[in-house]
């Protein structure tokens, strides 16, 4: 999707200002769409009216855009009720909220609700992202509110309780109690997140057991787990970090197939428990034991340690108490940890720091949050097999400062995780969006550029070879890795495998010592080189025609307006056939005369059309220096080095904006362009060091000093 530049800054601007009045953190979080839910209650219950969402309303458009659109059949006959008008007595949690709370309804988000089943286990995070005291009776205003942890935020997500129905049945999530909506309108809730119930189809779990913790994940497949996956297992739930499982599918995860143990590939299963029994009476006196639950509510596992199986003979009441052990189609059911491993093709294990599962120490972890973007033509470079791009990806300097307390065999080396997540993949889904490939390379930085905050530049990574890597690029919302290095400077690249592909991400790392890691901006500055002005022993033969050319327009007052400007310009750049030029446009021209008028009359003389002369024929000799294969233009990812000769020193935010104005749909820059853009810079920059009197860095304008500068330039 494109991003308007005015869009994105504001919207970053207020970001950094929330963050710092200390919002989006869990005692302040963002208000999702701008929703207070205490004043929207307070209003509701002072009018005596029930809450209606306009920004989530009850229609086809908040159910979803193209399986359950407005040309969908299955959309006609549902109703949105609210919980009064589908049952008595409706209650928002029945005896706590429990895992049997959970049972899929017609929509493919079982990774989601494997994730919620998980969250019940952990009191203190359930009751983080389901605030209490929420009821159907005492203040009740038919509104509801949520909790979720969002690209590095806390945001409260307001809701009315309209809920899909069909035949005053929930179409969706459902309780096995009738009565119970806690869970329902926590799946109404994280679809108005994204947009819609239809974005939340097909997914990974992992995805939103991030969403419920602000956590870090670490994947397992079963045929390269450790050799310690029990004790790894076990200790993750002891630490209250959440689990899923799923059997991959050879056909795609719409086709979810159940197999002939009662297992289903393609579908995401929760972990709820890993215990270790005694067995009476049998060849092996203990068996380590798994239970998993189907958030469809049923269809269970019907091999060994299933709940009618002849195994539970061996264990006595108090063993059967412990495992609370029931029959009941419930979806819920145990089964030996080999068999486990036998079935199952990976886990996921969502931890709420990233300490070490296979470690037994509790470390106390920092983490940084870089937000970052790929913009077609600019930062979107690829990965490394793409080397005339490569170099152009975000780049972020991260300083391992401090060794572990406990180095692995005697080695000096500083441990952090890695977490690279693409955003709103999901929500823009509606709009052809799907996940990117995406994955992430270190490099180490000489020792004698330590410090050196400037971007790392082609030759860079032609030559030197990366310290460390992600396993894989991968099509996961977040690709997340472990290392261990020596302390010293690196680079991150976080990229899409194939270039031009435009997105945002955060990028955070974890580090269990006092290590930073900060995006690599250049310091925003220009050289001013003013053209020395040429002796007439000097002029080149151009020269001289520019000149008679110029008295002939100019006539006796010596002054050239932008039309003018524009013929004595394109009479002679007409000649420069390797420029490939159609010549320079009158809004241009008009650009020319505001960067070179002294004296505020809205035409050139003689001396400042010089001087405008020499800094063409300057920009003119860059410009031919990357127009190598003499296309006439210059590719976009070449853009932020013919800047840089030209004496300007941006940021990659400038630098994406430059090619979103100035790049053709080829994501070239041709002569007129480049020439107009340098103009901008150099105008905007001059008047800027006007108005910086005091050379802090920073101006103050009022409207009409900030309208007089913008639309003059």
């Amino acid at each position: 999707m494109p991003y308007t530049p005015s869009g994105f800054f504001c919207d970053r601007l207020i970001r950094e200002r929330e963050r710092r009045d200390g919002e989006g953190s869990l005692s302040k979080p963002l208000r999702f769409s701008g929703q207070d839910f205490a004043a929207l209650k307070q209003e509701c219950l002072t009018k005596k009216c029930l809450f209606e969402d306009d920004t989530f309303p009850a229609s086809v458009e908040s159910l979803g855009y193209k399986e359950l659109g407005h040309k969908s059949n299955k959309v006609k006959n549902i109703v949105w009720k609210r919980p009064k008008e589908i049952c008595e007595n409706p209650q928002f949690i029945v005896g706590g909220a429990s895992r049997t709370d959970i049972c899929q309804g017609d929509l493919g988000d079982c990774w989601l609700l494997a994730a919620i089943a998980c969250l019940t286990l952990n009191e203190k995070l359930l009751y983080r992202v389901v605030p209490q005291e929420q009821s159907f009776s005492e203040g009740y205003g038919g509104i509801f509110h949520f909790q979720f942890w969002r690209y590095g935020d806390w945001v409260d997500v307001v809701i009315d309780d309209r809920i899909p129905t069909f035949n005053s049945q929930l179409v969706f999530t459902k309780s096995a109690e009738r009565n119970e909506f806690w869970s329902a309108l926590l799946e109404k809730a994280y679809a108005k997140l994204h947009g819609s119930y239809e974005a939340l189809k097909g997914g990974n779990t992992t995805e939103a057991m991030e969403d419920f913790t602000g956590g870090v994940t670490e994947f397992y497949e079963m045929k390269e787990a450790p050799k310690e996956l029990y004790k790894i297992m076990k200790k993750a739930l002891e630490r209250g970090s959440m689990m899923g499982c799923s059997i991959d599918s050879l056909v795609p995860a719409r086709f979810e197939t159940r197999t002939v143990t009662g297992l289903v590939k393609g579908h995401a299963y929760s972990v709820t428990a890993v215990e270790e029994c005694k067995q009476s009476q049998h060849k092996e006196p203990k068996v380590r034991l798994v239970r998993l639950r189907n958030p469809w509510g049923q269809v269970e596992w019907n091999g060994p340690w299933s709940d009618n199986s002849k195994e539970w003979v061996s264990l006595s009441k108090g063993e059967k108490d412990k495992l609370q052990h029931q029959s009941a189609e419930d979806g819920e059911f145990w089964m030996a940890f080999e068999d486990f491993k036998k079935n199952y093709t990976k886990i996921e294990i969502c931890n709420l720091t990233p300490d070490a599962l296979e470690d037994d120490k509790i470390h106390k972890w920092t983490v940084s949050v870089n937000e970052g973007r790929w913009v077609r033509g600019c930062s979107a470079g690829g990965c490394r097999n793409y080397p005339d791009t490569f170099w152009t990806n975000p780049q972020y300097r991260l300083r391992l400062l401090e060794e572990d307390d406990d180095p692995e065999d005697n080695e000096v080396a500083c441990s952090f995780v890695i977490a690279l997540m693409q955003k709103n993949r999901r929500k823009e889904r509606k709009l052809g969006a799907n996940l990117f490939t995406i994955g992430f390379a270190i490099y180490e930085v000489p020792k004698e550029m330590h410090g050196n905050k400037q971007h790392m530049q082609k030759d860079f990574f032609l030559f030197n070879s990366s310290k460390a890597r992600c396993k894989s690029y991968i099509n996961l919302r977040e690709v997340t890795q472990r290392f261990r290095l020596s302390p010293g400077e690196y680079v991150i690249i976080p990229s899409t495998y194939e270039p031009h592909q435009e997105g945002e991400f955060i990028l955070r790392v974890f580090s269990e010592k006092r290590n930073t890691s900060e995006e690599i901006e250049n310091r925003i500055e220009a050289d001013h080189p003013v053209p020395a002005p040429a002796n007439a022993g000097e002029e080149s033969e151009e020269d001289q025609q520019f000149l008679s050319i110029f008295q002939q327009i100019a006539g006796d007052e010596m002054e050239i307006t932008a039309n003018e400007l524009k013929n004595v310009l394109n009479s002679i750049v007409s000649k420069h056939k390797d420029l490939n030029t159609e010549g320079f446009s009158l809004e241009s021209c008009r650009s020319m005369i505001s960067l070179m008028d002294m004296d505020g009359t809205g035409r050139l003389s003689l001396q400042e059309f010089r001087h405008l002369w020499n800094k063409i024929k300057q920009w003119q000799g860059i410009f031919q220096h990357y127009n190598s294969d003499q296309a006439g233009s210059i590719n976009s990812y070449e853009m932020r080095n013919a800047v840089n000769d030209a004496g300007f020193r941006l940021n990659n935010q400038l630098y994406d904006i430059i090619t979103m104005r100035y790049a053709n749909e080829g994501m070239n820059i041709d002569f007129d362009s480049f020439i107009s853009c340098l103009v901008r810079l150099e105008a905007m920059f001059r008047a800027f060091q006007a108005f910086d009197q005091d050379g802090d860095g920073t101006i103050r304008l009022s409207v009409l000093e900030w309208l007089q500068l913008t639309m003059y330039a």
